[in-house]
């Protein structure tokens, strides 16, 4: 392997949940903006091994296998416009306002250069903030893949870093709704639980008291059902996975949520979390505004099953 120093090496353990999982499936779900067929260019070319010994896409793992991807190092694009589909909630020169669809990836990475919201941003808008490079332009914060509903874009940089610097001030609204299984007794309350990578597991996050950053999330119940909750939840701080982490955490776990749920039983593809509210205030004329946005009707039919049992 030529200039090995500069891959990216990947460990996983495997698990007793993941014993007879397929391994290009098991690495699939590991890092969303990775693509099943750069996943299956990596496995061809030897770059992934089990117990170090390379294999095969479709071997099916054993208990305690230790899993190794050698990612390779990104190459120069050109990130190119794409004329998908956008439900834009409000634009103006400064910032627009999109409700992402669940499965819609927010920006580029290796081996996803096409398909994103960004590329879809290109197309609609052409002007975007330079700050965070070609593979994120524009980009001030993220939400998952599979999460659906609310986020915002900066046109130029003085509006990125406007959005920016208030999003580190913690004065960004941002509300989600979730489904989560089990029902919670109590109407609201506040998960404190610091967030870093999961030592047996880095392309998962957990809660953890070394090298991890803080994470405040507060809940209120909305709905409670047989076996679920319906809950609304604003969030403090925006750790990657914050809202998945703290759920599982407090034993509550999202429903369809493939990284840490249990199997899904519902026709959702990914975890039940809609950003629904997201309040800012302008970044030129300091007026403040509010969004809000529907649920996605794969959602809103959970609830509706949930409610006739």
């Amino acid at each position: 392997m030529n200039n090995e120093e500069r891959y990216e090496r990947h460990d996983w353990l495997v698990e007793p949940e993941d014993i007879g999982e397929r391994v290009d499936k098991f690495l699939a779900t590991m890092q969303e903006e990775w693509s099943r067929s750069q996943l299956q260019s990596w496995i061809k070319a030897g770059l992934l091994t089990v117990n170090g010994k390379p294999i095969k896409g479709n071997y099916r793992l054993q208990g305690d296998d230790e899993v190794t991807l050698m990612v390779p190092p990104a190459r120069e694009v050109d990130i190119q416009p794409e004329n998908i589909p956008l439900d834009v909630v409000y634009e103006d020169s400064d910032v627009i306002v999109v409700n992402k669809q669940r499965g819609l990836v927010v920006h580029p990475a290796p081996g996803h250069y096409s398909g994103t919201l960004v590329n879809a941003l290109l197309y609609h808008c052409q002007d975007l903030s330079g700050i965070n490079g070609v593979l994120r332009p524009g980009i001030v914060h993220r939400i998952d893949k599979d999460t659906s509903g609310l986020l915002m874009a900066a046109k130029n940089d003085k509006a990125h870093e406007s959005l920016a610097n208030q999003l580190k001030d913690h004065t960004v609204t941002r509300r989600y709704i979730a489904l989560v299984h089990g029902v919670i007794s109590h109407e609201k309350g506040t998960i404190d639980a610091p967030i870093g990578r999961d030592p047996k597991n880095r392309q998962q996050m957990t809660v953890v008291f070394e090298n991890s950053k803080p994470a405040i999330s507060h809940f209120v119940v909305l709905e409670r059902f047989k076996e679920h909750t319906l809950v609304e939840m604003k969030l403090e701080t925006g750790r990657t996975h914050q809202i998945r982490v703290h759920m599982k955490y407090i034993g509550h776990p999202l429903v369809g949520d493939p990284k840490y749920g249990p199997k899904n039983l519902f026709s959702i593809e990914g975890q039940a979390l809609h950003a629904k509210t997201l309040g800012f205030n302008h970044p030129t004329t300091g007026e403040h505004l509010e969004f809000h946005a529907q649920l996605p009707h794969d959602i809103e039919a959970i609830l509706a099953q949930l409610r006739l049992e």
